[in-house]
């Protein structure tokens, strides 16, 4: 990527097996809960002595789950970081204007170096944390409650809780192909070959190596990438990792894919399902949870090989199915996924072989154990999908109905429906609470009302332009 810098600064740029070792010990820093006031100071020491780095890029996420970033340069955030304030008012799903100042404090073990041709040279990345007027973390931020409920499971049981997820997505032609759909009414293929098969340097396969390149010295630690079975689909897996750092990579995941596609004159795409009559795009949701660093979920006389708190955590997904259904699949594109003609997990049951399950326990040893949650749409919000999955797996109740985890159930068809059952749901109010729980609901209406109420068999232009992660602001002040 041309950044349009001489050679007369001396901003960091560093290689990438040097960007992968820094990376990857921040990241063993943050498994072994190295204390966060050691951190902040070794962090604060590396900002002052490295003099080529020139800004911070502080990242949070809205309620949607839309990736927010601020530049902050160095020299103003070694003196201000503890007195980071923005206006909540302009992020959708936060304050209101008459209450609008927050901060933002940085999550020191959320530590990213990044590469210079991708993120520009001089720049350091940290997730941030969203704090209220009064000092307390804020309600809406969810990636802070996520954060605050892996620690209080640890402190309390000494779990720790772990997710790996498979995020598929499109690669079309153009830059911002999906601000343009409403233009052109269609998305364009850049390979048609399909699963697994992508020839060496055809675009696909060029975007995927380079992706691929940089999530690993970002210390991704990846597994394996490939073409997936639509058009122009693709996955790029990487290994477990601790709940809340799990979540943050998927969010970079994304963010590494725009920014590789563009520079290629493409669009990296996670709408679930921008074409109809091929497969959507999913992010298959693998958790298990750690006790004195042993796998609880792994039971070798068990039912397929996992335990009964496994399996319990498993009935209490399954029970609450529907509850949690508009966490994982958030937009009225979403529910064109859920369509049984392309393998999709719209029912809710529980299976080791079929993929139309929405809990799928996959062949596993005692490290790799777990259970997969298949309905989840990769336009989520991560923090929520993964809070509402593990603390309705570990806290929730299980419906004794005979027959729960075979009965044939379904997850909505549509997102009116998915609404209707979220607004009921007692249990939803008692993880978000009352306030949040009506935020996320009048977002995910407005949106829905502005689009065609009956899905039909072609994408609408309105459900890609106001779309969450895509939407225009233009667009939406019209109404």
């Amino acid at each position: 990527m041309n950044n349009g810098y001489s050679g007369l600064q001396d901003f960091l740029k560093l290689p990438y097996t040097e960007l992968e070792e820094l990376n990857l010990k921040a990241k063993d820093q943050r498994m072994k809960r190295v204390a966060v006031d050691k951190i902040q100071e070794e962090r604060l020491k590396y900002l002052t002595d490295e003099k080529r780095i020139k800004a911070v890029t502080l990242l949070f996420s809205d309620l949607e789950g839309r990736l927010h970033m601020l530049d902050y340069d160095k020299k103003f955030l070694l003196k201000s970081w503890d007195n980071l304030t923005f206006d909540g008012s302009s992020i959708r799903g936060f304050t209101a204007q008459k209450e609008s100042d927050l901060r933002l404090g940085l999550d020191w073990s959320a530590f990213y170096w990044a590469p210079a041709d991708y993120f520009g040279p001089g720049k350091v990345l940290v997730f941030g944390e969203v704090i209220d007027k009064d000092g307390s973390p804020y309600s809406a931020d969810i990636r802070g409650v996520l954060k605050k409920f892996a620690q209080d499971q640890h402190a309390k049981n000494d779990y720790t809780l772990n997710a790996a997820n498979e995020i598929e997505g499109f690669l079309f032609k153009g830059v911002d192909a999906e601000r343009h759909y409403s233009e052109t009414g269609k998305f364009e293929y850049v390979n048609t070959g399909g699963y697994y098969h992508s020839l060496p340097g055809d675009p696909l396969r060029t975007f995927i190596d380079t992706a691929a390149e940089v999530q690993r010295a970002m210390g991704f630690q990846n597994e394996k990438d490939h073409p997936e079975v639509a058009p122009s689909q693709f996955e790029i897996n990487y290994s477990y990792a601790e709940v809340v750092a799990a979540a943050d990579h998927i969010q970079l995941y994304k963010l590494i894919c725009r920014q590789v596609a563009t520079s290629m004159g493409l669009t990296a795409s996670f709408l679930p399902k921008p074409v109809v009559g091929v497969n959507g795009s999913g992010m298959h949701t693998n958790v298990s949870i750690t006790k004195g660093g042993k796998n609880i979920f792994w039971d070798p006389k068990g039912e397929e090989k996992i335990s009964k708190q496994a399996w319990d955590f498993v009935d209490r997904i399954l029970t609450a199915g529907n509850d949690i259904c508009l966490l994982l699949n958030p937009s009225v594109n979403a529910f064109r996924r859920l369509d049984p003609h392309f393998e999709a997990p719209n029912q809710i049951i529980a299976s080791a072989v079929d993929r139309g399950s929405m809990v799928r326990i996959p062949i596993g040893n005692e490290r790799s154990a777990r259970v997969e949650v298949r309905s989840v749409a990769p336009d989520a919000n991560p923090y929520m999908v993964l809070y509402s999955i593990f603390k309705t797996g570990i806290d929730g109740k299980i419906d004794k109905v005979k027959g729960l985890r075979s009965a044939k159930r379904y997850l909505p068809d549509n997102i009116y429906d998915a609404m209707d059952n979220f607004n009921k749901s007692e249990w939803i109010t008692k993880i978000l609470g009352e306030d949040v729980k009506g935020r996320y609901a009048d977002l995910k209406k407005a949106s829905a009302d502005r689009c065609a109420r009956l899905l039909g068999t072609i994408v609408k232009p309105q459900e890609v332009q106001y779309h969450h992660e895509i939407y225009n602001q233009y667009l939406w002040n019209q109404f």
